[in-house]
């Protein structure tokens, strides 16, 4: 056994640095791929049990021991559904679209700390590279809608077009707070920026923003309550209504996508990333470097997992449990309420950061 593994140290040594450095990074994007994927496929079980249990139904149970095979029976049968093309849509903007919804909510995980040390590209303006990625998946919405050629779809993409840009200006805003804060472009450097435990977490000072991010990333990928872009008792379907087989599964990959990535961004902004609630307590530290318990201590992916979880629980729990608003509600939400809170509350941070209080209490001039 060691000599095979001296034989590919050995092997890997040999590589010039330009073939390391790429094998290196497809390895971590395949990683990475396949992982959110699986998540992806995973979270239709979950919900479906969550919900079920939440309306005393019993959820998939039939396919795999215990229903667990129900995620690629799925895949399966929407793989091997036709695909129909409306007669007289725009054939290439209709194929298009999907990607153009799904492609970013992958790619931004380029930039997505998994924890201290693995994370695909960590570049110094990774915030602007979400908010530059998430803000692409509404044109793929729009072409969806416009190029079926049918009014229900076009009505359906130009309320979701509308409800994402009115709550992503939200967003980003209550990201400009997370950027006072943490004095950093870089979402490692944010994650770093709220070491020490829970109570240096971004939560509590920055909770009002927390709030508004948190919903706008649950209005923005049409989530319920704020589904009104899918509402079968208004407008059929929504934008995807003329889809149908592979089509339609990467619009229904996409949203699930969104929601383990804003599950992940909450988490990193708002909660430490990685970070253990418990860092930094002086009665844990000499079981820091135990095995099994170790992390439990010095932070890493498991908490980042976990709450990523509790996020993604929480939509499941959304859609259990509340009605869905109308379109004037919805809107009035986003610019008439998130917007002036999440301007008002950078005002206190400026004054929290001159008076030195939460996240700027260290800070020196």
């Amino acid at each position: 056994m060691s000599d095979i593994i001296n034989f590919l140290v050995g092997t890997w040594e040999a590589l010039p640095p330009l073939v390391q450095y790429l094998a290196t990074v497809v390895s971590k994007i395949l990683l990475v791929a396949i992982v959110v994927i699986l998540v992806v496929a995973f979270s239709t079980y979950f919900e479906r049990k969550v919900i079920g249990r939440m309306q005393s139904r019993v959820g998939p149970n039939r396919v795999g021991p215990l229903g667990l095979g129900q995620p690629f029976a799925d895949v399966i049968k929407l793989l091997i559904k036709e695909v129909i093309v409306p007669a007289k849509s725009n054939r290439f903007l209709f194929v298009i679209a999907p990607l153009l919804t799904l492609v970013p909510a992958l790619a931004a995980w380029a930039v997505i700390p998994m924890n201290d040390w693995f994370v695909i590209a960590d570049i110094n303006a990774g915030l602007l590279y979400v908010l530059a990625l998430t803000s692409l998946g509404v044109y793929g919405v729009i072409l969806a809608g416009w190029a079926t050629n049918s009014k229900y779809a076009f009505l359906g993409a130009m309320r979701s077009a509308a409800q994402i840009v009115a709550y992503e200006i939200a967003m980003g805003f209550a990201l400009v707070g997370v950027l006072m804060a943490a004095g950093s472009l870089n979402l490692g450097d944010i994650v770093r920026a709220q070491g020490g435990g829970f109570t240096n977490w971004f939560l509590l000072p920055l909770l009002p923003l927390f709030l508004v991010y948190w919903i706008s990333g649950v209005a923005e990928t049409n989530r319920a309550p704020f589904d009104v872009a899918e509402g079968e008792s208004e407008i059929v379907a929504g934008f995807h209504v003329e889809y149908s087989g592979v089509a339609f599964a990467l619009f229904f990959l996409a949203e699930y996508a969104n929601m383990v990535l804003i599950s992940s961004l909450t988490a990193i902004f708002f909660l430490g990333g990685w970070a253990s609630p418990f860092e930094g307590f002086a009665f844990l530290a000499p079981y820091g470097d135990m095995p099994l318990i170790g992390w439990i201590v010095a932070g890493g992916f498991p908490w980042l997992f976990i709450k990523i979880a509790f996020f993604m629980y929480t939509f499941f729990w959304l859609r259990a449990t509340f009605p869905r608003y109308r379109y004037d509600q919805i809107m009035r939400l986003g610019w008439k309420v998130f917007i002036p809170i999440s301007i008002i509350w950078i005002a206190v941070e400026g004054v929290m950061a001159w008076m030195h209080l939460g996240p700027w209490s260290g800070l020196t001039i």
